[in-house]
């Protein structure tokens, strides 16, 4: 059983952060092997924090009906509702970062503005 919403993001993250870690980016891939379409494909090729968050979001729908047309009675249907779980935890995280993101952003232009009002620049 593999958690392909979760490799997905972990390929997205690594695209957004720039992070070079061929092994990780391995493992990844082959844990996505024959799963790379729809939001799965287009959450690992994500290149912005809008649109991982996007591509997350509809990945969690179809992860949504397929727990929904599962029988309850079928050995991997707890797996299924633990996988949710997982993956709606890190939507919040994606959302805490991309959050901590523009209030960074944000002090950076308050940052400049003090700079301005205390050095004015004659034009």
């Amino acid at each position: 059983m593999s958690c392909y919403e979760i490799e997905a993001l972990r390929l997205g993250l690594m695209n957004v952060l720039g992070t070079e870690d061929d092994h990780a980016r391995q493992h990844a891939e082959q844990e996505l092997e024959g799963h790379l379409d729809g939001p799965i494909e287009a959450l690992a090729n994500a290149e912005t924090l809008a649109g991982i968050e996007r591509h997350l979001d509809a990945a969690l729908v179809d992860l949504e009906e397929e727990i929904a047309a599962a029988d309850e009675d079928d050995p991997e249907y707890d797996y299924l509702r633990g996988r949710l779980v997982a993956v709606r935890d890190a939507e919040r995280a994606v959302h805490r970062l991309t959050a901590q993101g523009e209030d960074v952003l944000a002090g950076l232009g308050e940052a400049h503005d003090v700079l301005h009002e205390a050095f004015p620049v004659d034009e």
